[in-house]
């Protein structure tokens, strides 16, 4: 039996451009791509192919110094075509033309009754030969987990509440069998137990209702809610030397798929979203599919940001960008690129804001869909302590105070005040509700940089 959380702190941003409920077998992108800028903790990523190379679905393309056997592997085949550097030949991507039909790594296949006597030693030795490995997020720090490490608990979020978030009953429809075999297996590598937690209130999938063996939580209330550290912090809280994983329902089904089958099946459903778009829908792709063929005639205008993920926390990747490892949606936005005299203060029916000083009238109509832009309707300014982020932070955290104990680095007072429970997707809705429009995401990474490497 799990638990029964309702959180009465929050924010839900619904925005205009929600994927309709159809799954289209599009022609497949030309290329893909893998960045190594999409996990966080790695300290010096080595390639292992050249340009040239031919690779298969599950053939390995680059590791981390620190973690050697931790591989980052390919999603398709096809051939290297590019393999990209930064300042320092820091590695940024891995590029891959794609083979018109997959080719797959041969992996080991293992029936029901094997899987139930597997040790833990060889299925870690299986999920990191295969590339499916990165899916393990360590908490705190939110990086890729460390292999020589047992967590004290798995958690997998079963739902997201971000705006325009793709809808999981059609993300992972079908995939019963894989999501149970793929818990089956984390349940060996944890020293705890493994939590599905669900919406209370939302139709949930088959896939999560009736898995068996883990501890189904159901939440309710306003985002953050979906958020998988939020979920964490009332079910069980990290303190000081503690570690917990978290997966998404694709790396279970992905882990279920690499024992049953013995491929790395990096198949996934994208959500394409927002008020740009002229027919948001969903598409079946690969990871790090790029997104041009998806969003080809299908905008409204062309002077739009491009987001791999949400609105809050995605990354803007441009026209011909790549979907990110971890992301099942691609955002399209106007661009906000414009100044708006006083636009900070100017209050309006059409706005949509936290403050009900500024969104006049909009806290009226919650469920009235919005279009907004890029634009922060402002710039960085002294920080001002409101206590609006408390109230957006569902989590027993001080936001404002943990803030500024990263740009004083003071780690003693990181420590204390809850560093350890939170990641960007956490803190997310502080820099959207910031009136002194901080990048409340990326300061919350430094502190946990620092606090990690000290």
């Amino acid at each position: 039996m799990g638990q029964f959380i309702r959180l009465k702190k929050g924010f839900t941003i619904n925005l205009q451009g929600k994927a309709a409920p159809k799954v289209v077998e599009a022609e497949q992108p030309e290329t893909f791509v893998i960045k190594p800028t999409d996990f966080h903790g790695l300290y010096i990523p080595k390639p292992v192919v050249n340009v040239g190379d031919t690779v298969k679905a599950g053939s390995p393309l680059f590791h981390d110094k620190r973690h050697e056997n931790v591989i980052h592997t390919s999603p398709v085949s096809g051939e290297v075509v590019e393999v990209k550097r930064g300042e320092k030949r820091k590695l940024l991507e891995i590029k891959i033309l794609a083979d018109k039909t997959v080719d797959h790594l041969s992996f080991k296949k293992y029936s029901v009754s094997e899987i139930a006597n597997l040790s833990a030693e060889v299925i870690k030795e299986q999920i990191l030969k295969s590339g499916v490995w990165p899916s393990l997020v360590q908490r705190p720090y939110g990086i890729v987990a460390d292999p020589a490490v047992t967590p004290k608990a798995i958690h997998i979020s079963a739902f997201d509440s971000h705006p325009l978030a793709p809808d999981y009953n059609i993300l992972f429809k079908g995939q019963d069998q894989f999501f149970q075999i793929g818990v089956d297996i984390l349940k060996k590598l944890t020293s705890g137990a493994v939590h599905v937690n669900t919406h209370a209130t939302s139709e949930i999938s088959t896939v999560f209702s009736q898995v068996k063996g883990v501890e189904v939580n159901k939440f309710t209330g306003q985002h953050p809610v979906g958020c998988v550290g939020v979920q964490i912090h009332h079910l069980d809280p990290i303190n000081k030397g503690d570690i917990v994983w978290t997966i998404s329902p694709l790396g279970v089904i992905q882990i279920g798929k690499l024992f049953a089958n013995g491929i790395y099946d990096a198949s996934r459903i994208v959500a394409l979203t927002g008020s740009e778009v002229k027919t948001p829908q969903y598409y079946k792709t690969y990871t790090g599919a790029s997104v041009k063929k998806f969003i080809e005639n299908n905008l409204n205008s062309d002077h739009v940001r491009v987001i791999s993920g949400n609105p809050l926390t995605g990354t803007a990747i441009g026209k011909d960008g790549y979907v990110g490892f971890f992301d099942h949606q691609v955002s399209v936005l106007p661009e906000g690129d414009y100044y708006e005299f006083i636009g900070w203060i100017t209050p309006g029916a059409r706005k949509l804001s936290f403050q009900r000083a500024l969104g006049l009238f909009s806290f009226l109509t919650p469920n009235k869909e919005r279009v907004v832009d890029t634009n922060t309707h402002g710039e960085p300014r002294a920080f001002v302590q409101t206590g609006i982020f408390e109230q957006v932070t569902p989590m027993d955290v001080l936001p404002t105070q943990l803030l500024k104990s990263i740009l004083a680095e003071d780690i003693d007072e990181m420590e204390a005040l809850g560093i350890y429970e939170v990641i960007e997707e956490d803190l997310a809705l502080c820099e959207f509700v910031d009136v002194s429009k901080h990048k409340v995401q990326e300061i919350l990474r430094e502190g946990l940089e620092l606090v990690r490497n000290s």
